[in-house]
């Protein structure tokens, strides 16, 4: 009992009373408006760096000289603005784009890479600028896109270009994903009051105190476990188990030695690749949480998931609601009446839509260097190992989530045994598929053979 309740002290009531006594001056201070501008000034600093991060490290022409920094800010600046406008006034929209608004933006995103692609590079500043806001693009078109769901959805009232603003250029972190999504989200996890925003700021401390957990966790799992280890091996005098790395082992092309290392790597992978992720979405949530913004963790206990499809929703929590939101809910809702007959069949078809389609074209788009120089058939040449990952995933899912409907809300088998035999299941499939998504030199031959030498096989 002692332990749950240090567990969940952010929501013990002795907690919070000795919090709002000690903190209550800054509680008061910090009021909806109050954080709101401080994010949105943050916002305003990111807007900024990151642009003239990422410019730098172009070896093309990305505003290389003022003039061009200075417009390419500006016309940054003006694409956000214009999507606000847009979702501020969504339904004097031309019937076309209130129809398809997320279309309609992706469209202007291909649109201006057929503008780049065809013309050259001694165009002038015009195409020197267009590059630069394409270079952005990817990290901003799932933040437009939930700016916009806001305005369809008549969610825009009450609110600021400035709050909008701070989740498109957030300074809590994040990545291409939208972590806390939109505004419009965060808004209905908004602390309101003094209490409130006591009970989000303990919810950040929390998991700021797991974070540093997990940091520690990770790396005895690097000390102990994989070689050459760390500066915790060296105080251990060398001793660890040298496992090799999954990536390592796959660039074999076989086991490399006895079956079973190889086997403990695919788990060890997927642990590390958990415990990671978990850090850093465990940093960016609770940032948001200390702002009084009580969102979803990013990653929550994906490995104690029973179902593949309860481990995809716990895993990288705001990434598979990108895929729901933009992929699967629209295809699911379009083909309603085209396949209410074959109620299976359009479950498959929103799931591909989601997991594979949406999935594959998020981390196509992602390597925006290579998409504003036109080298399109290298970056689908060099995803092929992951196309096979996104069929497998999606089809993982579609049976998970198959299976669940099949079960008509009923609970699977009571028992430990069998729940942890469940577990081991999830690892399985996910540790297996993984192969062919670890960053490596390594080809799609090579991952399939070193899968084959899994089962003696190769």
């Amino acid at each position: 009992m002692q332990f749950s309740r240090l567990r969940q002290f952010h929501e013990d009531e002795k907690v919070l009373a000795w919090w709002g006594e000690h903190m209550g001056g800054l509680l008061r201070w910090l009021t909806p408006g109050r954080r709101r501008t401080i994010l949105s000034l943050g916002a305003l600093w990111v807007f900024f760096r990151k642009p003239l991060q990422q410019f730098r490290l172009q070896e093309f022409p990305v505003a290389s000289d003022g003039i061009a920094l200075a417009t390419a800010l500006v016309a940054l600046l003006a694409v956000v603005w214009l999507c606000h406008r847009a979702a501020t006034a969504f339904s004097s929209l031309p019937l076309l784009v209130r129809r398809h608004p997320q279309i309609t933006l992706h469209s202007s995103y291909w649109i201006g890479l057929l503008i780049l692609w065809t013309t050259t590079p001694t165009s002038g500043l015009w195409r020197e600028v267009l590059a630069a806001v394409l270079l952005m693009f990817p990290f901003l078109i799932w933040r437009l896109g939930y700016l916009l769901f806001a305005g369809q959805y008549g969610r825009m009232s009450g609110t600021r270009f400035a709050d909008h603003f701070l989740t498109i250029w957030p300074i809590y972190g994040g990545s291409n994903t939208p972590y806390g999504k939109g505004f419009s989200y965060l808004s209905r996890c908004e602390a309101m009051n003094e209490k409130e925003l006591a009970r989000s700021q303990l919810a950040g401390i929390k998991l700021l105190v797991l974070a540093v957990l997990w940091t520690i966790t990770l790396a005895a799992l690097e000390g102990l476990l994989y070689g050459p280890g760390n500066a915790l091996t060296a105080r251990l005098g060398g001793q660890i188990a040298e496992i090799p790395r999954l990536s390592q082992l796959i660039e074999q092309e076989s086991t490399g030695g006895a079956v079973w290392i190889s086997w403990l790597s695919v788990y060890l992978e997927l642990i590390y690749q958990v415990l990671r992720h978990a850090i850093s979405g465990l940093k960016v949530i609770a940032i948001l949480r200390l702002f009084g913004f009580n969102v979803f963790r990013n990653t929550y206990k994906p490995l104690l998931a029973e179902s593949v499809v309860e481990f995809w929703n716990r895993y990288y929590y705001y990434f598979k609601e990108v895929m729901a939101n933009f992929f699967f809910l629209p295809t699911f809702a379009q083909l309603g009446s085209r396949l209410r007959n074959w109620p299976t069949l359009r479950l498959l078809a929103a799931v591909f839509a989601a997991a594979f389609v949406g999935n594959m074209y998020y981390h196509i788009i992602k390597l925006n260097e290579m998409m504003v120089q036109g080298q399109i058939v290298a970056v689908v040449h060099g995803h092929r190992s992951r196309f096979f990952y996104c069929f497998l995933l999606a089809l993982g899912i579609f049976v998970s989530m198959w299976r669940e409907q099949r079960r008509g809300g009923r609970p699977p088998a009571a028992g430990r045994l069998r729940r942890v035999l469940r577990i081991a299941g999830v690892w399985t499939f996910f540790g297996l598929i993984y192969i062919w998504n670890v960053q490596s030199t390594a080809g799609f031959g090579a991952r399939a053979n070193f899968f084959l030498a899994l089962f003696g096989l190769a």
